[in-house]
Parts: C-alpha cells; structure tokens; sequence
C-alpha cells in the first residue's frame, strides 16, 4: 500500500533541497554564525562523549526496534527503514559533492559550513544524522516503550555536539533534517506499507459457484498447519473454510527439518506444492468419512487466485480435549476417543498430529478427531502405533498416566497398548504434542512405567527414531563453515613464521596469559559469599582449561567451580547461583566493554571531528542484534539458547542484591572479571606484537571480545575451530593485519591460553581431587 501523501512530502523535500542548492549557486562567499564562539561553551572532550554515548544508544536502539519489528512479523516496515537509512545517506552524500562543486574556490557559504567536516566526501550535511532520521521516521510504530523516543534523544545529542562543537550549522543541520525526511517519504512510497491481501471477494465467488449462497463471511483463526480458517454462513447451514497457499515455506521448512532428523515413517511427509496439499487433505477427509469416522464432509475445492485455493467442508465443531471440563472427562468418553482411533487404524487410516487440540468431542458427544490432512492411507502399522503413543500421552496430560492406559488396554487390548511402549519418546511425538511435554517431563516416564507395570514382558527399550540429534547438524555446520574459513585463509601462508615470534613480546604474551587465571580466581571468590583461598583457587581456574577441552564453551569452568565453592561449605544452590553471577557480571561487563572499543576502533582526530560511529561500531551492533532476531524469531533455536543460558543465570537476583551490600567483594569480583578481559586482549596484543604487526589496542579488543562471544555460542569444546577462525578473521578485517601476521599471532594466543594450560590443568585436577576440593 502506496500512500500519496508520502509522494507529497518526498517531492516537496527534494524541491527544498534543489531550492538550497540553487541558492549555494548564488550566495558565494557570505557571512554567518561565529563558530568559535560555540567551540567555546564545552569542551571538546565533553562533547565527544556525549556524542560516543549517543551514538551507542542510537545504534543498539535501531537494532532493538529492527528484532521487534521482525518478531511482529512487519518485515516491510524494516525494509522501509533500512531503505530510507540507505537513500538518506547517498542523497545527503551527493549533495554534499554538489555543494562543494557549486560553491567554487572559495568554499561553501559560511552559513553552511562551519569549517571542518570530515565525512566521505565533505560537505555542510551530516550524513549519519541524516540516516538515523530517516531510519526512526520510516521504521514504523515500533511498540516498545520509549524506543522511539530514546532515538530521537540520541540524534537530538548528537545534533547537539555537532552544533556546539562547531562542526555544523544551524542551516547545516536544517539541511540534514530535511534529507533525513526526504529519504523516509520516499522509502515509505517506493517500499510500501504492509496491507493483508483479501481474499474474500474470491471465496465468495467460488462458493456461489458450487451454489452455496453466502450470508456471512468471518475469520476463524488458523488450524494446526498454519492455514488461515474462516466460517460462512448460508441459508440452510454453516460452512467450514480452510485458505492454503502455496508459498507456506515455513511449514515445508518444519517437514524438511523433520525429514533430515528423524527416521522413515516418524518423519513428517513433505508435500510441496499447493495441488498436492489440497488433494491429500480432501482424500483424507473423504477416506475417513468413508470409513464411518466422525469427520465433517468436503463439499469442494476452490481457486482464489493469488496462488492460493480454499477448501470448503462443512461446519463440524468440536470441544477439543483441552477444553473440557474435568468432571466431563469419564471413562465412558475416554473409551470413546480409543474406539474411534481404532476403527481408523482398521481402515489403514493414520491421523499423524494427535494431541490435545486434534482430539475431542463433537455436541452430540461423539468423539471426533481434526487435523487429519497431515494423516496418510494405506498407513503402516508402525503410524499407528505412533497414533497410540500419542494419545496416551495426550490423554495423560489431562487425566494423568494411570487414566489413559487403563482406557486404551479396555478399548485395543495389553497387546496393543504395550506394542507403542519403545514409541513412548518425544521423538515420537507430534510437533504440538512435544512442546506441551516440555512443561511436563515426566508425563512419558509414567506412562511407561504404568505399561510396563501391566506387562513386564513389553519391550522397554526406546525405538531409535532420529537419524541424528540436532546438536549433530549445529555441530557439523559449524565445523564445516570453520575448515571452509581457515582454508581460505590459510591459503599461501608460511607456517614457519610461527617459529619467529619475537621472544620478549611472547614472553609479555604468557605473563599476561598467566594472569588471567588469577584475575579469573579473584573474581570468583569476589561472588562468592565464602572465604576461600586465592592459591586453591588459582589451581580450579586450571583445572578448569583442562575440563574444558571436552565441555562446550564456558560449561566446564562452570561445572567445576561450582563444584569446587560446594565442597568449600556452600549449600549447592548458593554455589551454583554464586557461580552464575559471576557469569551475569561477565555479561554485563563484556557488553559495554565491546562498544566502547568499537566506538574507538578507527576513530582518529578525523572521526571525532564530525562524531559519526566508526564502521566497526555499526557492524557490532548489528551482527548481535541479527543473532537476535533469530533466536527470538526461531522457537527451536530459542529454546536451545534458553536451555544453554539458564545455568549461568540461575538465582543470580538474591545474590547480586546480598553483593550490593558488600562493596570489597563487589570491587573484587569486578576488578577480576575486567582484569581477566584486559589479560586476555594484553596477550593478544602482544601476541600480534611478537611477529612485527602493529595494531590499534581498542581494535585488539573489538577482535578478542567479539572472537569469545562466539566461541562461547560455538558447541565445540572450548569454542575450538570457531574462535580460531573469528579472531584471525577479525585481525584481518577490524586491525587490518595482514594473514601472515594475524594467524601466526592467533596460534601464539590460543597456545598461551588454551593449550598450554591444560597440562598444568591435568595435575592441577588430580591434585585437588586427592585434596577433596572438587
């Protein structure tokens, strides 16, 4: 949806600045504003500050409205914003060439320039202002409380320092909010404005074509797959209508997915193609109806246009068996859910998506199912005892274990019932039914148990239903994506150079190496509300690098201090929350630590002249804000992420308000957390110092802090490979070293830190372990 009035404004801001620059043409050399006088109100450094902060906020706040406008599913509204940042950007850049080339030797007009100005091609506008205004005008309403505002905050400051610091004009900056306003109504009108496509017209038709007369036409919500649903009423009836279309990639994606992970008949089939989709749902209906189920019937098949189709039943609804009351939960109708499954699975009919929203009872209280189109005929035994796993465990949700194989052994019989024992796995189960199961873990286990506990002489032992477990694909994929990235560049390198470290700097590299593992000792006794001893503590630090090498990232540092503070005296829940606040602090330290050494890698005199956000700065904030969005955009990927965080987090409130309290414990669990960073980015630094490089330090640390936050997300065993890869990858790109420096300094720094200690880490273990202090 295109809006004229975007076109309006779009126009009327480039006559504006055609007017400017006609006016550039004609003034020549005049008189304006003072700017020393404003050089005069603050001091530069105050304002560079200001400006440094600004930026941060500005830049981390576009990417928390860019995840939320994903997560709301608007990505038109990002692609608005993003274009009007990009087309801001450019116009204000060419306008700037313009200005300069109008204006003649003499320069621009002294109203537009206040004298510096030191962005790609010069000129009196601000080129990053003039995106980030057009980026918050464009973007859409995002819904998070004070987002908006605190952009438009941010670029108000940085507006202000320009001003006050004299690198801009009041004309200058009026000129920049006008690019910035012209770039959004233009985006807003190239791009568009999301508006749903109807349907409804179409439908219409298409039901007055199988001569069903339409009174009403309204939305129903979605079924299990996605499709959207709606109810029409006709004279004599009502009618049920299930929209497909044939760009559903999402759900294909789901049964790809499935297909790679799990075995033969559980994996969910994988129908491309509307027609497909639209023939096997309607000869599922028809078969079932067919073999007397209580099924609603299919009238017909209709095309809407729009790659899209509708498929038209009748209106059979159904109070599914999450929605009944208890008291209606008999055995008398829990038998009645059994019988109608069996007489399905004697007619070869498999529903494959059972669970608590597919099962229920229809008003005259005959049980029904739903959600047969991703069933199959002629299905073999094994679906249906799939079928079998899963409505006991659905039923088991509601009524417990003991209910639900009491009714199903009334209904198929101990033979039966016990045959879906090995299928009694989530693996097993249907997408829905897993995720309900997640708040409940123990629901399968009591099934089991209640089965075997009727007969003993059932195999027990889980059938193998997954090819391999998605920890194995992360895994693979990024071992694969780390060999193709070492490959690359380690392509025409000399390994031999290694050999030629200068020793001094290497020797400052181990020092500095060294003394991460006691400032990693001092913060921990800092969290820690114990007294314990620096030296034992020092030798759990290397325990811990040698723990590592077959732990995920940061896990095996975490298992073993958390095990060491418990033997020290600590209850087990004070230790583990102890332990993760060190990890929160971390956290909350690494953060801004990562920013602040964006914000100054390559930030000369030159880019603090016009307070513009370095290149590095713009990419670390827009990288994590990416990861982000997936995580919270992907639900199997979130609740990987929240089940690999939650240990370093757990109970970290009470004992970081019991530290607020306590200011020596507070400095030293702090002091050691920045004095392990600082440990780390020293070692690398004169790592790359050892083979003659010369790197900026704030860009060293942008490289080590942003290598070890992938590392850690990396499920290799101390981020092994992935960190590897980001820190030579990172020197190359961010220091600007060249292969033959950055990787033989990588080797010195990974040797220093992780290798080298997993030797003294090997006695270091047995040692405490003879002493009982882990």
């Amino acid at each position: 949806m295109r809006r004229p009035t975007d076109l309006l404004v779009g126009t009327a801001g480039a006559v504006a600045v055609a007017a400017v620059l006609g006016l550039v043409s004609l003034a020549g050399d005049g008189q304006g504003a003072a700017p020393d006088e404003l050089r005069s109100l603050l001091p530069p450094s105050l304002l560079a500050l200001v400006a440094a902060a600004a930026n941060i906020a500005v830049l981390v706040l576009a990417a928390v409205a860019a995840v939320e406008r994903l997560i709301r599913r608007a990505g038109r509204d990002l692609v608005r914003g993003l274009a009007a940042a990009a087309f801001s950007y450019g116009a204000t850049e060419a306008v700037n060439a313009a200005v300069l080339a109008l204006s003649g030797p003499t320069g621009p007009p002294e109203a537009l320039s206040a004298g510096a100005h030191t962005w790609l091609l010069g000129g009196p506008a601000h080129a990053y202002l003039a995106a980030a205004m057009a980026y918050t005008a464009a973007v859409g309403p995002v819904r998070l409380a004070r987002v908006r505002g605190g952009l438009w905050a941010g670029i108000a400051a940085t507006a202000a320092a320009v001003l006050l610091a004299g690198v801009a004009t009041v004309p200058a900056l009026a000129l920049t909010a006008l690019l910035g306003a012209t770039g959004a109504a233009l985006a807003g009108f190239a791009v568009g404005a999301a508006r749903p496509e109807s349907l409804t017209g179409p439908m219409v038709e298409e039901l007055r074509r199988f001569g069903l007369e339409p009174l009403t036409l309204a939305p129903a919500g979605t079924d299990g797959e996605g499709n959207r649903r709606f109810t029409a009423d006709t004279p004599s009836r009502r009618l049920d209508l299930v929209l497909m279309r044939a760009d559903d990639t999402v759900q294909a994606l789901k049964r790809l997915g499935g297909m790679v992970l799990l075995r033969g008949p559980v994996a969910p089939p994988v129908r491309l193609g509307l027609s497909r989709r639209l023939e096997h749902a309607a000869v599922m209906g028809w078969a079932a109806r067919a073999a007397g189920a209580c099924v609603p019937d299919v009238l017909g098949i209709g095309d809407v246009g729009a790659g899209s189709a509708v498929l038209i039943r009748e209106y059979a609804p159904v109070r599914t068996l999450e929605e009944v009351r208890e008291e209606e939960l008999t055995d008398a109708a829990l038998e009645g859910l059994w019988r109608e499954l069996a007489l399905l699975h004697r007619n070869r009919i498999a529903h494959g998506s059972i669970g608590g929203d597919t099962v229920g009872w229809r008003t005259g209280g005959r049980p029904a199912f739903t959600g047969l189109s991703g069933g199959s005929v002629a299905a073999a035994p094994l679906k249906a005892s799939l079928d079998t796993a899963a409505l006991l465990t659905a039923v088991a949700l509601r009524t417990g274990a003991e209910r639900s194989v009491r009714a199903a052994v009334a209904v198929l019989g101990l033979e039966a019932v016990a045959g879906a024992l090995p299928l009694l796995q989530p693996a097993g189960m249907p997408l829905g039914l897993r995720r309900r199961l997640r708040g409940h873990p123990g629901v399968l286990g009591e099934v089991r148990a209640r089965i075997t506990g009727l007969a003993p002489e059932a195999p027990a032992r889980p059938a193998r239903l997954e090819r391999m477990r998605p920890r194995t694909v992360v895994s693979a994929a990024v071992a694969t994506v780390v060999a193709l990235v070492l490959a690359n560049q380690l392509a025409g390198v000399d390994l031999t150079t290694v050999a030629a470290a200068d020793a001094g700097w290497a020797a400052a590299a181990f020092a500095a190496a060294t003394a991460c593992m006691v400032a990693a000792a001092l913060a921990l006794m800092g969290f820690v509300p114990i007294r314990l001893n620096l030296w034992t503590t020092v030798l759990v630090q290397y325990a811990g690098s040698f723990i590592r090498i077959a732990a995920p990232a940061g896990l095996g540092s975490l298992a073993i201090n958390t095990r060491y503070v418990t033997c020290q005296g600590a209850s087990a829940g004070l230790a583990i929350s102890a332990v993760g606040l060190s990890q929160a602090v971390g956290l909350l330290t690494h953060v801004p630590l990562l920013l602040v050494s964006a914000y100054l890698t390559g930030t000369g005199t030159d880019r603090f002249t016009d307070f513009s956000p370095s290149p590095t700065l713009v990419a670390v904030v827009l990288v994590p804000a990416a990861g982000v969005a997936a995580v919270l955009l992907v639900p199997r990927l979130r609740g990987l992420v929240v089940e690999r965080v939650r240990p370093y987090f757990q109970g970290v409130v009470p004992q970081l308000l019991d530290l607020l309290q306590r200011p020596r414990r507070l400095a030293m669990g702090v002091g050691g957390t920045l004095l392990l960073t600082a440990g780390f980015v020293g070692s690398l630094y004169f790592s790359v110092l050892a083979f003659g490089g010369q790197a900026d330090l704030a860009a060293v640390a942008v490289v080590f802090l942003a290598g070890n936050a992938l590392g850690s997300a990396a499920p290799t065993p101390g981020g092994l490979g992935a960190v590897e890869a980001a820190l030579l990858t990172g020197l190359s790109t961010v220091a600007g070293l060249p292969v033959a420096v950055g990787l033989p300094a990588v080797l010195l720094f990974r040797v220093l830190t992780f290798w080298f200690p997993v030797l003294p880490g090997w006695g270091a273990f047995h040692l405490l372990q003879r002493w009982k202090a882990i």
